[in-house]
């Protein structure tokens, strides 16, 4: 039974879509970079767990079943991987995640938005006593001052938890 797990969170299709208003911008390089951590924690048996969030009862791009609200399909997704269907910005907030998350102790992250929800899903592994591990360079927000100060914000205010790069990390 693994004691480690990856969370890769909202890697969804919406990101992606140029004519939205929720597009990242061009991140072939950042799913390059989640496919090679998915591949080394698959490797160290870990856990793999992807999250997306969909807004019930919605028309929006994050309805139920709507192609963008669905993964990523350039990720290396594998049927035993867990997939976590949220509807609020916690990955926690009312899903079985606790639950994927036992006997657990160590957890790495990244995901798309890092100031929402890979921001909500630390503080709230934190607050599991999870140890967490945070792939800075696997991680994307809408701008890069607000990618740096939710690093530093979080790094301030939880100093144990790791901050690091996909190459540092897969060392």
């Amino acid at each position: 039974m693994p004691n480690k797990a990856l969370v890769l969170v909202d890697f969804e299709n919406e990101w992606l879509n140029p004519k939205s208003e929720y597009c990242v911008g061009k991140i072939n390089d950042l799913l390059k970079r989640a496919n090679k951590l998915i591949d080394y924690c698959r490797r160290q048996k870990y856990k793999i767990i992807f999250t997306t969030h969909i807004e019930k009862e919605s028309k929006s791009p994050f309805a139920p079943n709507a192609f963008a609200s669905q993964i990523i399909e350039q990720l290396r997704r594998s049927p035993q991987d867990v997939l976590i269907k949220k509807y609020k910005i916690s990955p926690f907030y009312k899903t079985k995640l606790d639950n994927e998350l036992k006997n657990i102790k160590h957890v790495v992250v990244c995901g798309i938005l890092t100031n929402l929800c890979v921001r909500s899903f630390v503080q709230d592994a934190y607050d599991r006593d999870l140890n967490i591990t945070v792939i800075k360079d696997c991680c994307k927000s809408f701008d890069n001052k607000t990618q740096t100060f939710t690093f530093e914000d979080l790094k301030a205010t939880r100093e144990e938890i790791i901050f690091t790069n996909l190459n540092q990390f897969i060392k």
